[in-house]
């Protein structure tokens, strides 16, 4: 079982490590323009993770119900998923291009953005939405794959994507001087050679039983595959089966949303600070992600295969190798906090007001990554109502602590806010620990 973990996990430890990477420069390629240039893309680079982050579903829901396909070994069901979830993707990424621009505006004033900033995130934004085909296809074709139990291909798509994407970036803000629009240019170029490249993977492996599944169904399942692709119902039953995912993320954007907009209202250099910060959060959870994500697989398989035994193992193992990546990252950042804040801006000034809140970046990893891993192992399950549930009480209690800066006007704003989102994730993983207890594995 460790074995089975650490072999989906390690490709999805440094396929998620690669995506904070990618943000990593896009900072630090900001950070040495001005601290207006920084703001901007931490808001602008939010509007977008609030965005996406909302069609995750498109990726957790694909990978439960294809892992729980693969381990009943329903040929036919996994195929039919991969196709809901494409139709789903395109729709989906179609209608935000339509609305782009109001999206743009609206996704600018809910952010708090400062006067300085708005004209940059908009030209930032309305390059970078091109990409949203590819990036919600890639959010299927990445969960399809995990459920068939496949941690290479997007491994392969991942540094692809990312690696492009650094170096057009880095050579368009460098070289040619293209500011905020090179950083959102790379992203789109880089996206659409990531869908071409998931496109070829799985034509390579997985074209030839996907045809001969479908061949092979009865006729009542060539009735409900018309339906599906003729049938707008269809799209409605598969948005329903995700729904619960779908509001889960909408709570968790809108808790990141909040933070940065509250960073905003503090300050420029409090919102700068924070989008150093939150970059630390970001690598942290991305790593921890590589289990959570290893768990959605493992635990869907054994989950369809019916073997409550092997499920049980599956998600105590996958709870003990998070944490204990969870807590490299705490004495990670307990030790090395300033040297690797010095990567992300070169403002004395920056660097200096980052220093007071280091010490979040210590407690967060160990606290805050139960909640990462349980949300993987609930996406096996496909307890998406569970995982709705959990999420909204944390982020009640995140609200009200939120508050309480009414309540002690002399206290700093922004401990506040990181202790805030301490209770977020703790409340998240106590709350989903408590409602594991209560499911039946048999």
């Amino acid at each position: 079982m460790n074995r089975e973990i650490l072999r989906l996990a390690l490709p999805n430890i440094l396929s998620n490590i690669s995506v904070p990477l990618l943000s990593t420069v896009d900072t630090a390629l900001m950070g040495q323009l001005s601290s207006v240039h920084l703001g901007a893309i931490g808001i602008g680079s939010m509007i977008f993770n609030f965005l996406y982050w909302n069609f995750g579903f498109l990726r957790m829901g694909t990978t439960g119900l294809t892992a729980q396909a693969y381990g009943a070994q329903d040929f036919s069901e996994q195929a039919l998923t991969l196709l809901r979830a494409l139709l789903l993707a395109l729709g989906l990424a179609l209608l935000l291009i339509l609305l782009q621009k109001p999206l743009a505006i609206a996704g600018a004033w809910l952010m708090n953005s400062p006067a300085e900033h708005k004209p940059l995130i908009l030209r930032y934004f309305l390059i970078r939405i091109w990409a949203a085909p590819a990036s919600l296809g890639l959010y299927v074709l990445a969960g399809w794959f995990f459920g068939m139990q496949n941690a290479r291909y997007p491994l392969y798509i991942t540094l692809l994507v990312n690696f492009t994407n650094i170096l057009l970036s880095w050579s368009l803000v460098r070289y040619y001087g293209w500011g905020v629009e090179g950083v959102a240019w790379g992203t789109v170029i880089a996206q659409y050679l990531g869908l071409f490249l998931a496109a070829w993977l799985w034509q390579k492996k997985y074209a030839a039983g996907f045809f001969a599944a479908f061949r092979q169904m009865p006729a009542d399942v060539h009735t409900a595959l018309y339906n599906l692709l003729s049938d707008k119902q269809a799209f409605l039953k598969f948005l329903r089966i995700n729904r619960d995912i779908f509001l889960r993320t909408i709570m968790l954007t809108s808790a990141f949303a909040l933070f940065y907009s509250r960073s905003a209202a503090i300050g420029a250099s409090i919102l700068a600070v924070n989008t150093v910060l939150m970059q630390f959060l970001n690598w942290m959870s991305y790593g921890v992600d590589g289990f959570a994500f290893a768990a959605e697989s493992v635990v869907g398989k054994y989950k369809g295969r019916k073997d409550p035994q092997g499920l049980r193992r599956a998600i105590k193992l996958s709870l003990i190798w998070g944490m204990l990546l969870a807590l490299f990252f705490s004495l990670l950042y307990f030790f090395c906090g300033m040297f690797l804040a010095g990567f992300f801006s070169s403002e004395a000034e920056v660097l200096t007001a980052i220093q007071p809140y280091l010490i979040w970046m210590a407690i967060l990893p160990f606290l805050g990554s139960p909640s990462y891993i349980w949300d993987g192992i609930f996406v096996g399950l496909t307890a998406a109502r569970a995982m709705r549930d959990s999420m909204a009480i944390a982020f009640a209690v995140y609200v009200i602590v939120l508050s309480l800066h009414r309540f002690f006007p002399s206290s700093d704003p922004n401990h506040l806010l990181w202790l805030a989102m301490l209770f977020f994730l703790g409340m998240r993983a106590l709350v989903q620990s408590l409602l594991v207890r209560r499911m039946s594995f048999q």
